[in-house]
């Protein structure tokens, strides 16, 4: 049917079943029409590697130069897409074109018929060569096969079911697909809608792919070499490339996998302006160096959504669906994989570059922490090396700070939120030698609880929740003075309890080794973390503070002038002034005071200047 002797002249019918094809395929992929290049490229790439492997099989047959050439002709509304692949005879066309491979198109039009992912019937049955009626009134196709007897050929079809095949003009061994563009997709003749098509479907396939006579591909893709062979500059010219306006990437992986899947690509953890600003994830999927999707949600875990770079694999077919991604075992290996890598990564980069890693890691901590919470492999990799900023002026971890200080804490971590507002409880901390971690995140709330539920023996304290032992002077104990055998303690907190008139403030009296701050506030820290959950979901500061408890200084100057003065008698207003003003300066070392407090707290400021002032005019 196909030997020069016989002259072609066929005319047919596309498979008894295929009536409801061409409407299908052109209603359910409108809103994804551009598809068609990267089909028709694909297809066109592997009719070059067929004919790659028949010649290393030393059949007698030459190859060609390898290429790809897409033109454009605007006046005739066409594009042509040619290879220098194996090339078909009529029979072949027959086989493989006309006869679409599937037994009941009645079942497959019901399969698919409320199907709401565009892409997926697009490879399904051989429709792939089909996407060409996406965009066209009528597809040719011109080819010329590498069999010696075989005639050049020239298939027509005008979107029926009807198609001829008659001798072609086509001299050397290839294929060209003729698109008659229709009138909804003359965008399509634009040389630059066509170039931004190939750069963004198939710009890494391994041959040269030419538009209207200029090479538009980068037909060689970084992740295919070893890691071995490749230079930093290397790798930071290539996220440039592809993710074009980004500063440098903090760092980045190389993944290379032969087994037990096959896995190529690169992934860069990009530089990020908020601790919280995932958007900027954009790993781009490949199989077989064809780009297929560049949301890969459903194959990197969802902590590691804000990474940019690209995977290739080979076993994802390109018309995968979500569901079929999501549920897919080698999807779940690759996932496991890519935790893996990351987890070493970050050890490498800890263990090897220090000074790199403490510099990052303000920008990878939120996520890291954040994948430790959500995946348990990942915790158990990486726990050794997250990093805290300490009151040292060092980062360190956990494991490190209770060595340091486990004569003084006895394995547990002093931690502050707020290094600004908490500064008064840091400094008494280190004037004593004790160690605070900062823990300023968004995340560390949730993070603090997490790290306490993987290691029992471990607990974490803020520096405002308890007056820790190191910083009191047990020394001083407080002793019998009155008729009603109370101690002057217990008058101190009877003073500050009728003249604050607070009856949810819980009031103590401890002797502190420093005597330079009056007093303090504390909260349970299980009170404080809800607070700090509760502040953080809401976004707004809470009034106040509950559930708390004052501590007095009994050694602290002023603290004394207090009980003087009332025992003295006849200065009951200087003495409740002198106390708020007291428990006011105990809770702005915790937060700012707002509102009325503030206004309170400066008016009182102004009167007790006056009766200062005033005091030293009369002696």
């Amino acid at each position: 049917m196909s030997t020069k002797d016989k002259t072609l002249n066929i005319n047919g019918e596309i498979s008894i079943h295929t009536e409801n094809i061409f409407p299908i395929i052109k209603k359910w992929l409108y809103s994804d029409h551009e598809i068609f290049l990267r089909e028709l490229v694909s297809n066109g790439f592997d009719a070059i590697t067929k004919l790659r492997h028949i010649v290393s099989q030393g059949n007698e047959t030459t190859a060609s130069e390898e290429k790809i050439e897409i033109s454009i002709d605007k006046e005739k509304k066409t594009i042509t897409i040619s290879d220098t692949g194996l090339g078909l005879d009529a029979e072949e066309v027959e086989k493989y074109i006309t006869q679409i491979a599937f037994s009941s198109a009645e079942e497959f039009v019901s399969k698919f018929k409320d199907d709401t992912s565009k892409n997926h019937i697009i490879g399904h049955f051989g429709l792939g060569f089909y996407s060409a009626f996406i965009v066209s009134e009528k597809v040719e196709i011109r080819s010329k096969s590498y069999k010696k007897e075989a005639s050049s050929i020239l298939w027509s079809c005008d979107g029926s079911t009807s198609y001829s095949i008659v001798e072609g003009d086509r001299e050397s061994v290839g294929t060209d697909i003729i698109l008659h563009i229709n009138e909804e997709s003359k965008e399509f003749l634009e040389e630059v809608r066509i170039t931004s098509l190939v750069q963004k479907y198939v710009n890494f396939l391994p041959v040269t792919i030419i538009v209207n006579g200029k090479k538009t591909n980068d037909n060689s893709p970084l992740w295919i070499q070893s890691p071995s062979e490749v230079k930093e500059d290397d790798y930071k010219e290539f996220y440039k490339k592809v993710f074009p306006f980004q500063p440098d990437p903090l760092f980045w992986i190389h993944l290379n996998v032969d087994y037990p899947f096959h896995l190529q690509g690169i992934l860069y953890f990009p530089k990020v302006v908020h601790e919280l600003d995932a958007n900027k994830g954009n790993i781009k999927l490949f199989c077989k160096q064809v780009f297929v999707s560049d949301n890969a949600h459903d194959i990197v875990p969802e902590f590691l959504t804000l990474l940019q770079g690209a995977i290739d694999c080979p076993e994802i077919p390109l018309n995968v669906s979500r569901s079929t991604l999501q549920n897919d075992p080698y999807v779940q290996k690759i996932s496991k994989h890519i935790i893996k890598k990351v987890g070493d990564k970050l050890n490498e980069l800890y263990a090897n570059n220090k000074e790199h890693y403490t510099k990052i890691w303000p920008d990878i901590s939120p996520f890291i922490k954040y994948g430790m919470m959500q995946n348990d492999a990942f915790y158990k990799r990486v726990k050794g090396s997250v990093l805290f900023e300490s009151s040292t002026g060092d980062m360190t971890t956990v494991s490190d700070y209770l060595e340091r200080n486990k004569e003084k804490t006895n394995k547990k971590v002093l931690y502050c939120t707020n290094k600004e507002s908490q500064a008064t409880y840091i400094d008494m901390c280190k004037q004593e030698g004790l160690e605070v971690i900062y823990l300023q995140g968004v995340i560390d709330v949730h993070f603090v609880q997490f790290l306490e539920s993987r290691d029992s023996e471990t607990t974490y304290s803020s520096v405002d929740s308890e007056v820790s032992d190191t910083l009191l002077d047990n020394s001083k104990t407080s002793t019998v003075v009155d008729s009603d055998n109370k101690t002057s303690d217990d008058r101190l907190k009877e003073i500050f309890k009728s003249s604050l008139n607070n009856e949810g403030l819980g009031i103590d009296t401890k002797s502190f080794k420093s005597d330079t701050i009056s007093a303090m506030v504390v909260e349970s820290e299980q009170s404080k973390r809800m607070k700090s959950m509760s502040h953080f979901m809401k976004g707004t500061s809470l009034p106040g503070i509950e559930d708390a408890t004052l501590i007095i200084n009994s050694n602290n100057t002023l603290i004394k002038d207090v009980q003087r003065l009332h025992d003295a008698g006849n200065n009951d207003a200087l003495v409740t002034s002198l106390c708020e003003h007291v428990y006011d300066l105990a809770r702005m070392s915790k937060e700012p005071l707002t509102g009325e407090a503030m206004q309170n707290f400066v008016r009182r400021s102004n009167e007790l200047m006056a009766a200062l002032s005033q005091q030293k005019v009369n002696s």
